[in-house]
């Protein structure tokens, strides 16, 4: 019967189970399939798409359903690089993208102008359209990149804030040529363009990541969540739109303007990623295929012809303008490669074009044929061109990733696989279970994950099987919130009397660096807390260990006010808690204010020049105004504590009277506290060998910058 059913079904099929069935085999099986030619995924989808096409065999029509997923996935594409963009790479290479805009905006204006006018006898006001379409590109290629792992280098970030340049001023170009046409171009139609554009911009750059703080802070379900990230997109795209540009410059800026929101380490942006690159993004490549017209390479030699020119143009065009980026920032011959296969795909904008113009009638014929303002051979030679430029954008760019990471490996120093890290986090209760897990996460490298063990202590002596299921059952929402975020949780269930032993025999056993403990938000600090812990767990231990009590959560918050003790940087411990503060500010994009004395402030600077993060810098405090701090905290601050042990060189007496202070002026926020481990000599074989000894205050400081290079740069 099923037999029957299927070969009984008239084309193009309609039965929306057999259809979804279908797109859903195509989303499968076409990356397989071509990955073992070695061709990228993304335009097996695309060809796919076009065999099974109203144009292929006609199976599935590209109807208003097909359509509307496209859209989706398009605008998918837009927010997910905004989203993933490194803010201060991309306020770094500003200037970059400003340069590398205007060559791949002013140079395929030029050629297309020129070659609309004297290739194809175009009149002035269409070559200019044509040519505003060779302008404009689709990052296509962006999630290849993104799952190779080199979404944050500046070619990559140079080229996503391009595209914003160039697709605004083709979009806009189009604009102006089609408001001529219809005669409406006048000082009223710059005034409203003008001015729609400045409320759109201050709307999604102010107003959205306002509304994103209040909710993310307010609702913590999952689902709750994601739906109102994806609002936030169709509503940015629906602005944009109102202000008279396309949509996915909307989509776009609303994934830059909250970036900050949403860490890249963190459950919701899992979520994003997963379902935009499973479901999204694959249905807009499907719907692009379905364009591309074989036909349209027999039907005529004019067809042909327009074609040829166009995909020329539109190549040679891009190129020129990844070669001049290439010669004007002395970039390598891979990061050319992978600006020209990031720009050079012709889609959304290109097809926005040519369609408006294509329907745009400027006159008729003496045979009362309509004169439209891009024929129909232009309509077709479109479609071949955006499979070409899709072709050469996947290949180009994926060949350019490889060299680049495998170049990168090549200079990595054999040391960095010698440095593990594992992350113990000891949980008590289901309440601060997600909290301390999303802490430990943003404590990671985006680079690379570190181990992570979730810890559960029973005392036996009150042992009975409602404890040890209470405690198995809290262990295992521990892992569900680090699979949210795509970490594994190694659950651990000890047995001991006192809490302080058990932890130090786990961290022992398993060699633990950091250990991440929480507190509950109704519950203070008080002095025999932290002598208990210090006693018990820091004595007996050496671990960096973060005390961790979460307000709100920890990606909600604004600014991270860190306190650095004066001669900090004196002690062996220093490099391992910076960088997890350093990654702190990397993963959620965090503005970090760090105060601390002028030495330590020298070394901060030297890190600083090499890995960029939103940092200021303030003078540290004279210990006795320490208990007027409350003044410098606004509402979603977090303070991170840096606390010393006896006798160390940071350590004074003032640290004291730390429980107290934040009982008093800590009621309603987040901290961190954080003790550095004090490495014994024999810890330090790996340090020696990095840079010699570790007597003199230079063989000390080049030994950080040495352990923070590594850490931050991990793969």
């Amino acid at each position: 019967m099923l037999y029957a059913a299927i070969f009984s079904l008239e084309l193009p099929i309609t039965n929306p189970v057999i259809k979804f069935l279908l797109i859903l085999l195509i989303i499968l099986l076409a990356p397989i399939l071509l990955n073992r030619i070695k061709t990228p995924p993304l335009l097996g989808l695309i060809i796919a798409g076009a065999i099974v096409g109203p144009n292929g065999f006609g199976l599935i029509d590209r109807d208003s359903g097909i359509i509307l997923s496209g859209t989706a996935g398009l605008l998918y594409i837009m927010f997910l690089a905004g989203l993933e963009i490194d803010l201060q790479d991309f306020k770094k290479n500003k200037n970059r993208s400003l340069v590398f805009g205007m060559y791949t905006f002013l140079i395929p204006m030029i050629l297309g102008v020129i070659a609309g006018l004297f290739l194809l006898n175009l009149s002035l006001i269409s070559a200019v359209l044509l040519a505003s379409m060779f302008a404009s590109h689709t990052l296509i290629a962006y999630p290849l990149i993104s799952k190779l792992g080199i979404g944050k280098n500046r070619a990559v970030n140079i080229t996503v804030g391009g595209t914003l340049i160039t697709d605004t001023l083709a979009l806009l170009v189009l604009a102006v040529i089609i408001g001529s046409v219809n005669g409406e171009v006048n000082v009223a139609f710059w005034i409203k363009l003008i001015l729609s554009l400045i409320a759109f911009a201050l709307i999604i750059i102010f107003v959205f990541p306002r509304i994103g703080r209040w909710f993310l802070k307010k609702y913590s379900d999952n689902s709750s969540q994601y739906i109102f990230v994806l609002v936030l997109v169709f509503l940015g795209a629906s602005l944009a739109e109102l202000a008279g540009i396309e949509a996915i410059i909307g989509s776009f800026l609303v994934g830059l303007s909250i970036n900050s929101l949403i860490p890249h380490t963190s459950p919701l942006m899992n979520r994003i990623e997963f379902v935009g690159n499973s479901i999204f993004i694959p249905f807009f490549l499907i719907s692009v295929g379905m364009l591309v017209d074989f036909k349209v390479f027999i039907e005529s030699w004019e067809t042909l012809w327009v074609a040829l020119v166009m995909t020329t143009v539109a190549i040679l065009a891009k190129w020129l303008a990844a070669l001049a980026t290439q010669k004007t920032f002395n970039f390598s011959i891979s990061e050319r490669r992978i600006i020209f296969g990031l720009s050079n795909a012709q889609a959304a904008a290109t097809l926005a074009a040519v369609i408006i113009g294509y329907n745009t009638i400027i006159g008729t014929s003496d045979s009362g044929e309509p004169i439209r303002l891009l024929s129909e051979s232009i309509l077709n030679g479109t479609i071949v061109m955006i499979l070409i430029t899709c072709t050469i954008a996947s290949f180009e760019a994926q060949e350019g990733a490889k060299n680049l990471l495998f170049s990168e490996v090549q200079k990595d120093e054999p040391s960095e696989k010698d440095i593990p890290e594992r992350i113990l986090i000891p949980v008590r209760n289901e309440e601060t279970a997600l909290e301390l897990i999303k802490l430990s996460v943003l404590l990671q490298s985006p680079k690379k994950k570190s181990t992570m063990y979730g810890l559960s202590i029973i005392n036996p002596k009150e042992m009975d099987s409602a404890a040890e299921i209470k405690a198995q059952k809290i262990l295992n929402r521990a892992s569900i919130a680090a699979a949210a975020t795509d970490h594994s949780l190694i659950e651990l269930l000890r047995y001991d009397s006192n809490v302080e032993h058990g932890i130090s025999g786990i961290i022992h056993e398993n060699k633990i660096t950091d250990l991440v403990l929480g507190l509950h938000e109704k519950h203070g600090v008080d002095d025999s807390f932290l002598g208990n812990m210090t006693e018990g767990i820091l004595s007996r231990s050496n671990t960096t260990t973060f005390i961790y009590k979460s307000h709100q959560p920890i990606d909600t918050h604004k600014r991270h006010l860190v306190f650095i003790p004066p001669k900090a940087e004196n002690e062996l411990g220093f490099p391992f808690w910076l960088v997890k503060v350093w990654n702190i500010a990397r993963n959620t994009g965090a503005r970090m204010i760090f105060y601390t004395g002028e030495e330590t402030k020298e070394y901060l600077l030297e890190v600083l020049s090499k890995h960029p993060i939103r940092l200021d810098f303030r003078p540290f405090p004279i210990w006795e105004e320490l208990g007027n701090l409350n003044i410098l905290l606004k509402p979603d601050d977090n303070l991170i504590m840096i606390l010393s042990r006896k006798g160390e060189a940071s350590y004074h007496p003032q640290l004291e009277q730390v429980p107290h202070l934040i009982n008093i002026w800590l009621k309603n926020h987040s901290f961190i506290l954080i003790y550095p481990n004090q490495p014994k000599s024999n810890h330090f074989t790996t340090m020696d060998m990095m840079h010699g000894s570790l007597g003199g205050p230079i063989e000390r400081f080049d030994g950080i910058k040495k352990i923070m290079d590594i850490l931050l740069r991990r793969k």
